[in-house]
């Protein structure tokens, strides 16, 4: 029988006390903040707004809206023809998941660690230049994005914010992205920053000895300098050392960062077992299997498909990451299988900085999570352990 004096109050009372004890489960905290994010961004975004926001490619869509022609085509654009770029979507195309049936499980478990640190999902943000094309608040935003998330950042050397701004404006882990200098009085001097500031590793780019052939930005007379806040440079406008003229790195550097860091180094832009075997020669904690996006050597390989080699001449050495190509859960869960620890998503990242700053970011991160979750319990893993190279097959 229903008491007379329940009231609605009292119904929006035992409503509250309801979610904060389903709050406590950590697997309905996901979905609940997932499905809360999504509901922020549209309520957010929708005024005006026709498209519903439930993909990666909607974001790119609407993204384009919000940032200056020049400064889209140097986002988007690769070396080239862009065959590299293309390539590290179409080889997703190439790699069939082979699903189990009738598995026993009942919720996933998607958290991990990377470096020893915890992460929610095996999802992490890319170094990826100049924020302050995307958005007023810059990678300030993104780290908030990040955190909201649950995930870790990889914060650019050419950031738009101070790497120590960028530390302060979220709780969540970060990693630093270094291109060296000739001067490397001024690397060091921007490691050893980093390192006071909490960042918890250090991301040496390989790939990039010259930039790469990038015809869109050459069009359109887009220079990087003339856009980007140096903000890890204060002062720098007469000091030709802190331009963007990167010392060509060598095998030996990796021995000279080692005397000037304590922090684990991963090597970023490597796409053949023989360099994967001389990064563990030098003590590497991890690689990033990556082709910059496809904007430095077109026709250098897809980043997918460089990483089993890799992950075959590695054999657990050391952690194996993936950037390149990501756009669905799908992709991810293909990383996985070929034994990648976690993959790293950067366009994305950028489309959902544009489109809703920090908000935008988190959503663009919650929907790959809400894919990878989907294509897992489809495929009949609820764990990441459970993932394994007889998942996937290559047609």
């Amino acid at each position: 029988m229903v008491n007379e004096n329940y009231t609605q109050k009292d119904g929006r009372r035992l409503f509250e006390e309801d979610k904060l004890r389903a709050l406590a489960d950590p697997e309905f905290r996901a979905i609940y903040e997932a499905e809360s994010s999504k509901k922020r961004t549209m309520a957010s975004i929708g005024k005006g707004t026709q498209m519903e926001l439930i993909n990666l490619s909607n974001y790119e869509t609407l993204a384009q809206n919000h940032i200056e022609p020049a400064a889209w085509d140097f986002i988007q654009g690769g070396s080239d023809d862009e065959v590299t770029l293309r390539a590290n979507r179409s080889a997703f195309e190439h790699i069939w998941l082979r699903p189990r049936m009738l598995v026993k499980g009942s919720a996933s478990n998607l958290s991990t660690t990377v470096l020893g640190t915890p992460v929610s999902m095996p999802i992490l943000v890319a170094p990826v230049a100049n924020h302050g094309l995307a958005h007023p608040e810059g990678e300030c935003a993104t780290a908030q994005g990040a955190a909201l998330a649950h995930t870790l950042m990889t914060v650019s050397t050419f950031s738009t914010r101070s790497l120590e701004d960028i530390a302060a404006s979220a709780n969540a882990p970060l990693w630093f992205q270094l291109y060296l200098y000739r001067n490397l009085e001024v690397s060091a001097w921007v490691v050893q920053r980093a390192e006071a500031a909490g960042y918890r590793a250090i991301v040496l780019t390989a790939d990039l000895p010259r930039l790469g052939n990038r015809e869109k930005d050459i069009r359109n007379n887009f220079s990087l300098l003339s856009h980007l806040d140096l903000a890890n440079f204060p002062g720098a406008e007469a000091e030709e050392n802190h331009y963007y003229i990167p010392f060509t790195p060598t095998w030996e550097t990796l021995d000279w960062l080692k005397t000037v860091t304590s922090l684990p180094i991963l090597l970023k832009g490597i796409l053949t077992a023989e360099d994967a075997l001389l990064a563990l020669e030098r003590g590497v904690s991890g690689i990033i299997v990556s082709n910059h996006g496809g904007r430095q050597l077109d026709s250098a390989i897809a980043s997918i498909d460089a990483l089993p080699e890799i992950v075959e001449a590695v054999a657990g050495r050391c952690e194996v990451y993936l950037d390149g190509g990501i756009r669905r859960g799908t992709d991810v869960l293909k990383a996985l299988a070929l034994g990648a620890r976690a993959v790293l998503i950067g366009r994305p990242i950028f489309w959902g900085l544009a489109v809703n700053g920090a908000e935008g970011v988190h959503h663009v991160l919650e929907i790959l999570r809400a894919e990878l979750e989907l294509a897992m319990i489809l495929s009949g893993h609820y764990s990441l352990d459970t993932i394994d190279r007889s998942l996937v097959k290559y047609i």
